[in-house]
């Protein structure tokens, strides 16, 4: 065994130099090759004779293209110049057979008394890492292509279902997916069940969008067969990739002709055409295109825009859906609020404001109808819910209560106890919000107000000179809530007297409360407007509160009563009755407004005066 100060044997180190798994060249000062070992000659296809006494860089040095390269920038030649180490990996050594193998080395100086005598360089054969490293790169670009493209479709599905207005949606998605996905896009929409007329709603082009504006209109009729792109998307819900070959054919319909003239206008040399479509329908079809400087459309792209159109479809769908859905509530809600009485000289108004959601719409309603005792009542109320069941719930609870108290003269709050027990014994509605008020008073007044409130936001009293309070009295339970739980809790009658000319308001929830401010917020500002509009007319004073307070959110229903001067009406006959339900004028009652704008619609039965 050798002593620790002993080198090892020059066999021993002729057989690691031999054996280690990376080329070595040995140099002298001048940089020539003085020993190398089998890998080397393995790496460069060179044996150890044909490389023993030649320059190292003028022998192997070359760039990725095969030329030789520099001497001055020689990496290797600056390690026996300076005697410092230094290692790399953009290098290249030629081999025998004429190609050059990318290397990754190493190379260290051979000092001999503090001079440089030569180097030492281990080198490996870069090519597998380097493969592997551009195949990670591509794998890591591709990956990040459809992150991108699923981030873009991600964000076109949020735009989309924000709206449930066609003409809207549409308009968005062309803008979105210009630039992202194509250099224009188009988007025509098919009307009418059986004539199938296309219309092109919305196009976009980064380079030229007033030329693409004028693009939008009507389209010709859609052939029955057709060989055309858009027309086979239409037809049966076909994808089509477009080429430079297929723009350059001549349809063969006035159809297809319309079509073109997007690429004669816009450009493209490269084009996708999809559907807007459901399980249920085609709704219409989507054309991108790209103009010279953008490549053209893979089998990957149209996958992409194919995805992006069903779902616009599904959006599409489901607006469908929503709007039948609001049409069966509304309708329903229009035969619901009834027409107004106008009863010895008294003035009432009603304002039914839509929810801004389809999906809002049903709880709220108002009724005002004459008892069997000649006194006029009013009601406001709210089923909880927002949908087509709660409008069906609030059906059944306003006429319970109108059942119940048309023809009893007894307190309100026995009206409410008997809707209450009613509510949980016959009826599956859940709880509900409502104010019952009796309007007492003869002819020439005075007035006074009787009522009750089952967990009802509190009524508004506007003085003639504006003074506005809130009537926080005669409030009880929520109904549908005392007799289902056994609770044993009432509702306490309250009067108030109701000066002459002032105005009393009848309001849901959806006036004072949505989901950028709080309740105490919204009855702060209802009365500071209440108050200032109380010397208008009560038709003007609800058109001018919901103009100034833009409910949002939840649906809105509105009743107010203007009292009649002092002595006004005094010596008048006994009062009309209500306006009978099969009046040709019942139709033209109080009703939703429209979807999108949501406009209040004016109550028409302040035609009914007195006799």
């Amino acid at each position: 065994m050798n002593s620790p100060d002993r080198l090892p044997a020059p066999s021993f180190l002729k057989a690691v130099f031999d054996a280690l798994g990376a080329g070595i060249y040995v140099t002298d000062a001048e940089g020539r090759i003085t020993a190398a070992n089998p890998w080397a000659e393995r790496i460069v296809g060179r044996s150890e004779e044909e490389t023993v006494g030649h320059d190292l860089h003028d022998l192997l040095h070359r760039d990725a293209d095969g030329r030789p390269t520099p001497r001055e920038t020689c990496r290797i030649l600056d390690v026996l110049a300076d005697g410092r180490p230094a290692e790399g990996s953009d290098d290249h050594y030629l081999r025998a057979d004429g190609t050059v193998t990318p290397i990754i080395w190493a190379a260290t100086a051979l000092m001999h008394e503090d001079r440089v005598d030569g180097a030492v360089i281990v080198f490996h054969d870069f090519t597998l890492h380097r493969e592997a490293a551009e195949r990670t790169a591509a794998h890591l670009a591709a990956l990040e292509e459809l992150t991108g493209r699923l981030s873009t479709v991600a964000g076109i599905s949020t735009v989309l279902i924000s709206t449930l207005d066609f003409d809207e949606m549409l308009h968005r998605l062309v803008r979105l997916i210009v630039p992202e996905l194509g250099d224009w896009a188009a988007a025509d929409l098919l009307t009418g069940e059986e004539t199938q007329v296309a219309r092109r709603l919305a196009v976009h082009s980064r380079h030229d969008p007033e030329s693409a504006r004028s693009l939008e209109g009507p389209l010709p009729p859609l052939p029955q067969t057709s060989a055309g792109a858009l027309t086979r998307v239409l037809r049966h819900a076909e994808y089509v990739l477009l080429d430079a070959g297929d723009l350059s054919g001549e349809p063969d319909s006035a159809f297809g002709r319309a079509h073109r003239e997007l690429f004669h206008r816009l450009g493209g040399h490269s084009a996708a055409v999809v559907p807007l479509y459901s399980r249920r329908k085609v709704y219409g079809a989507l054309t991108v295109a790209r103009t010279a400087g953008s490549p053209a459309y893979t089998e990957a792209d149209l996958m992409v825009l194919a995805d992006i159109g069903r779902r616009a479809g599904l959006v599409m769908d489901n607006a469908l859906l929503f709007d039948q859905q609001r049409h069966v509530a509304e309708t329903m809600q229009r035969q619901l609020l009834t027409p107004l009485p106008q009863i010895n000289r008294l003035r009432m108004a009603a304002r039914y404001w839509p929810a801004q959601s389809a999906a809002e719409i049903g709880g709220d309603w108002y009724d005002s109808f004459l008892l069997a005792d000649g006194v006029t009542t009013m009601v406001i109320g709210d089923v909880a819910g927002h949908d087509l069941k709660a409008a069906a719930h609030m059906a059944e609870v306003r006429n319970m209560l109108r059942a119940l108290a048309w023809d009893r003269q007894e307190p309100p709050s026995l009206i409410m106890r008997r809707l209450d027990e009613a509510m949980t014994h016959t009826s599956d509605a859940p709880m509900a919000t409502a104010i019952f008020a009796r309007i007492e008073g003869s002819s020439g007044g005075p007035w006074r107000m009787h009522w009750v409130n089952a967990g009802h936001p509190p009524p508004l009293l506007v003085t003639a000179d504006g003074r506005a309070r809130f009537l926080e009295e005669g409030h009880g339970p929520l109904l549908g809530m005392s007799s289902a739980l056994h609770l044993g809790l009432g509702w306490p009658d309250a009067r108030v007297e109701l000066p002459p000319l002032s105005t009393l308001l009848l309001y849901t929830d959806g006036l004072v409360e949505s989901r950028s401010r709080p309740i105490d917020t919204g009855l702060a500002l209802l009365r500071r407007h209440a108050s200032t509009l109380a010397h208008l007319d009560v038709e003007d004073f609800c058109d001018e509160l919901l103009d100034r307070i833009e409910p949002s959110g939840d649906d809105v229903a509105l009743l107010a009563l203007r009292l009649p001067a002092a002595g006004e009406g005094a010596g008048d006959e006994e009062p009309l009755p209500a306006r009978p339900a099969h009046s040709p004028a019942a139709d033209n009652r109080a009703a939703p407004g429209s979807r999108v704008e949501h406009t209040p619609v004016r109550n028409a039965s302040d035609e009914v005066r007195d006799a």
